[in-house]
């Protein structure tokens, strides 16, 4: 362990290193910070469904209809069929440079909470394929 430590210590360009490290931190904190979130505020059959395949599911309060959020920034909404086929994607993000579980969580409480609100200034998009979970 101790020559590891001295291969980075000792390493060419030490302030490069550094520089790298506190960038990686910083880009990857808010992501890190923004997924503990999303992940105390999800119900446990969404959690599971989070941690299975980096996506949940929630149910409109105004239609009932169901929305599959995916792990990512725009156009990451869903609407299902009764069988779980997308019928229609939608794209609607909270105003700022949010990172993925904030978006995700606004989403989730806007769906939740005020689905025709919601709906009324997203962007309709035909469903793309996605690869099997």
């Amino acid at each position: 362990m101790a020559s590891r430590l001295r291969i980075w210590r000792g390493s060419p360009d030490p302030p490069r290193f550094r520089a790298v490290r506190q960038l990686y931190r910083m880009l990857r904190v808010p992501e890190a910070r923004g997924r503990r979130l999303l992940r105390r505020w999800l119900s446990a059959e969404q959690l599971a469904q989070f941690d299975a395949r980096s996506s949940f599911d929630v149910i409109g309060c105004h239609t009932a209809r169901r929305y599959r959020i995916y792990y990512a920034k725009v156009a990451n909404v869903e609407e299902l069929d009764q069988v779980g086929h997308p019928i229609v994607r939608y794209c609607f993000i909270p105003e700022g440079d949010l990172v993925p579980g904030d978006v995700m969580l606004a989403q989730k409480i806007a769906l939740e909470t005020n689905e025709r609100a919601a709906l009324a200034v997203a962007n309709r998009l035909t469903p793309a394929a996605r690869p099997p979970a």
